[in-house]
């Protein structure tokens, strides 16, 4: 698909005039930083918790649940946001005074997801008397009436997108369920979740309850690290407060004071934590924890968190990264499959599509959304992956394009289509939807139809976006510090991306697909660079001499050396 570089157009930065370096003061105000208030990283900056609707209630179900030691049993999901939410719910409680606490995730492929009658069935055989939903719950109406059955309180906590009717629950704790005033509506399940934990540590700090027990006051601020994990691992936009929560959790990994769990999985990753950025915690932290969820159980990525010996840390961060490798093996095998079969699709078929939708009897339940990650980015359409969940019933995993709001799109199907859909849920760039295999045909006649429409005034073009071009003297490792500082960069908030022209001095594949480059400025400076998955029709090549590049700044260091270096987004030869 075609892919063009692109520059943001300048906007006024004047109201900024206090930073001091023009570059970074345009890039804040290419991404609508309005005031140098909103770039405050201090933990008093958060926005209250007060401002949640349902809190309350919520912290009255859990205090009284800790006064009279009543079983509490948290129910997760199976993804790194459910994990890191599930632990630090654990964690807070036990601090509090909770005595008598566990957990449930639904293992994806006996119960699916949420809080489904099933699991709270096993919840209920378990003893639980509060049920506390993490990263789930909004849209389990049934999950909630057998649990009222059963004579549980239940608190639900979740960030994804309410529907037209909400569970019957003691308290919801979500910031886009109706009527919720809390500015920021995206935060992750994980936030969610932390915002509970502090509401219910101030209420009982004015009951006296610490003094009264003999408990130490917790200091939240020590799990901040797992809600940077949650958060960024869940691709929300980092907004003004979402980016003090990932500045803090950094700041917590940076220097050393995490938790055991993760400074196993960064040591297993073969990074350093001291450098460590929220990238980082997507791209390398993030799948090695959805791993467990992907193809076992999250039960191991939740005790790998809740450790506090660094040795078995260590051992269950090893499995972990085990289960990535077997996951990125079973991910390639299936995104061969689906290339193959796209490539033989005339040219002319595939750039009429407005979505493309795939299925194939093995596919891996786990590995879907991943799948259709990897070809949502190749076609730059809007993509479903569907597995078995039964034999007669399908899962899918959808991923969409900047400017389609998928689980809206998946809700206009249902309404003009709706005997197709079973369920559906999720966020802008991502959802989940179950249906009948018999159904498949019809949903995927309704999807290129309501996807047609969806994207007729939607360029397909595959623009990267850039902030422009850099002087000579800001290739240089102080300025990419800056802009490594200037962040948390994230969904939303994205890492600064430059355009230029370099002359080509250099160049060789790696690994039969990574593209390594010597280049120089227009002074003549030497800069590395290097450019992923590159398609090998244009480079490398003995004739090129010059390219255009679009590339973020980045701070290489190998064998002791460091080194300025050029992560390339797009390339195209002059």
């Amino acid at each position: 698909m075609p892919t063009a570089i692109k520059r943001r157009a300048p906007v006024d930065d004047s109201h900024l005039s206090d930073i001091s370096h023009p570059v970074i003061r345009q890039i804040y105000a290419n991404r609508g930083v309005d005031s140098t208030t909103q770039l405050d990283k201090r933990v008093n900056a958060l926005l209250h918790y007060q401002q949640l609707q349902g809190i309350d209630g919520a912290v009255q179900v859990f205090a009284d649940a800790i006064a009279n030691k009543q079983k509490i049993i948290i129910v997760g999901d199976f993804d790194a946001d459910g994990a890191t939410s599930t632990a630090l719910s654990i964690l807070s409680l036990r601090r509090m005074g909770a005595e008598n606490i566990e957990y449930l995730v639904p293992n994806r492929f006996d119960f699916g997801y949420g809080l489904s009658p099933q699991i709270v069935d096993v919840a209920h055989q378990q003893g639980a008397q509060v049920i506390m939903t993490v990263d789930n719950g909004i849209a389990c109406i049934e999950g909630v009436d057998r649990a009222k059955q059963h004579n549980m309180r239940v608190v639900v906590t979740d960030h994804h997108l309410a529907a037209d009717q909400l569970p019957n629950a003691d308290a919801i704790v979500n910031p886009n369920q109706p009527g919720c005033d809390f500015l920021s509506k995206h935060l992750a399940g994980v936030g969610v979740a932390f915002y509970v934990m502090l509401a219910l540590r101030s209420h009982l700090k004015s009951k006296n309850w610490f003094e009264k027990t003999a408990i130490v006051e917790p200091n939240l601020a020590e799990y901040l690290d797992i809600v940077a994990l949650g958060t960024v691992a869940d691709v929300v936009p980092l907004d003004e407060n979402n980016r003090i929560l990932v500045h803090q959790g950094l700041q917590r990994i940076r220097s050393g004071r995490c938790r055991p769990g993760i400074t196993a999985l960064i040591d297993i990753a073969g990074r350093n934590a001291s450098t460590m950025v929220a990238s980082d915690l997507g791209f390398v932290l993030g799948p090695r924890l959805n791993a467990a969820g992907r193809l076992d159980d999250m039960s191991l990525g939740i005790e790998c968190l809740l450790c506090d010996d660094p040795r078995d840390a260590r051992k269950m961060a090893l499995q972990l990264d085990n289960l990535n490798k077997e996951r990125r093996e079973i991910q390639e095998s299936m995104q061969q499959e689906a290339l193959s079969s796209l490539q033989s699709i005339e040219h002319s078929d595939l750039e009429s599509r407005a979505g493309i939708v795939l299925y194939k009897q093995d596919y891996h339940q786990g590995v879907v959304g991943i799948l259709a990650g990897k070809i949502k980015d190749k076609y730059n359409r809007p993509t479903i992956a569907f597995a078995h969940q039964t034999d007669s019933l399908l899962k899918g995993s959808a991923r969409s394009i900047q400017g389609i709001h998928i689980r809206d799109l998946l809700e206009d199907i249902n309404n003009q289509f709706p005997q197709v859909i079973d369920k559906f849920g999720g966020h802008a760039m991502a959802a989940g939807v179950t249906l009948k295999l018999e159904q498949l045909e019809a949903f995927q006649r309704a999807f290129a139809h309501v996807s047609q429409k969806w994207l007729e005034a939607h360029d397909l073009t595959d623009n990267v976006m850039t902030d422009g071009e850099l002087q000579d003297v800001d290739f240089s490792i102080d300025f990419a510090q800056q802009l490594k500082n200037a962040g948390p960069w994230g969904q939303g908030f994205p890492e600064p991306i430059f355009d230029g022209e370099f002359r080509i001095h250099e160049q060789k594949l790696l690994s039969g697909k990574h593209l390594k480059l010597l280049l120089s400025s227009s002074d003549g400076q030497l800069i590395d660079g290097i450019a992923f998955n590159v398609d090998t029709q244009s480079l490398p090549s003995e004739r090129a001499e010059r390219v255009k590049l679009a590339y973020k700044l980045d701070i290489n260091v190998f064998r002791g050396r460091t080194n300025l270096q050029l992560m390339i987004e797009a390339l195209e030869p002059l």
